[in-house]
């Protein structure tokens, strides 16, 4: 219990290091590529998500998702690879080296779609190499460059929303 608490420090620590030495880019290319972080404890509707690719217009080879369980349960997520808080140590080092691949790869947008105030989320949204990042309302808004207030189970909602402010930033 007491290791617990030391290591949501030293993560804690790592997360507003990570912040503040983000720099946000203020590029208008379009989005070609697009990777997403999604908490599977708060959202189920995976075909809907997955739909999100052909909303953008994004191609399949050019879209990832992994999902997040705060459950230590084993979760079957379709196609998505899953992870938990044990594949996350002590200053937010990685222990999933496919975890560390998806978050070393450079997207043009990153959607984190969660709502809830989990550190080790923030963590991996705070280490993704995206260039914009999207996400829904959350409690730390220095983590997304896009933030749109729905609920995680209003995909269609976020959808058309999301549609909107990307062609008004000229992101489509």
């Amino acid at each position: 219990m007491i290791l617990k608490g030391f290591r949501e420090k030293s993560n804690k620590k790592y997360f507003n290091k990570l912040l503040a030495n983000r720099t946000v880019s203020l590029a208008s290319k379009p989005i070609e590529s697009l990777g997403v972080i999604l908490n599977i404890d708060e959202f189920s509707n995976l075909e809907a998500l997955k739909s999100l690719s052909k909303t953008l217009n994004i191609s399949p080879n050019k879209f990832q998702c992994i999902a997040f369980s705060s459950v230590n349960k084993e979760v079957e997520t379709i196609e998505f690879p899953c992870y938990s808080e044990k594949d996350i140590g002590w200053r937010g080092s990685i222990k999933n080296n496919e975890l560390q691949l998806f978050l070393d790869t450079k997207f043009d947008a990153l959607v984190s779609y969660y709502n809830a105030d989990e550190l080790d989320l923030k963590v991996l949204t705070a280490a993704s190499k995206a260039e914009f990042k999207i996400g829904i309302l959350q409690e730390e808004q220095r983590l997304n460059d896009l933030i749109i207030n729905v609920n995680p189970e209003a995909i269609e909602v976020f959808k058309t929303e999301l549609l909107k402010y990307l062609s008004i930033l000229k992101r489509i």
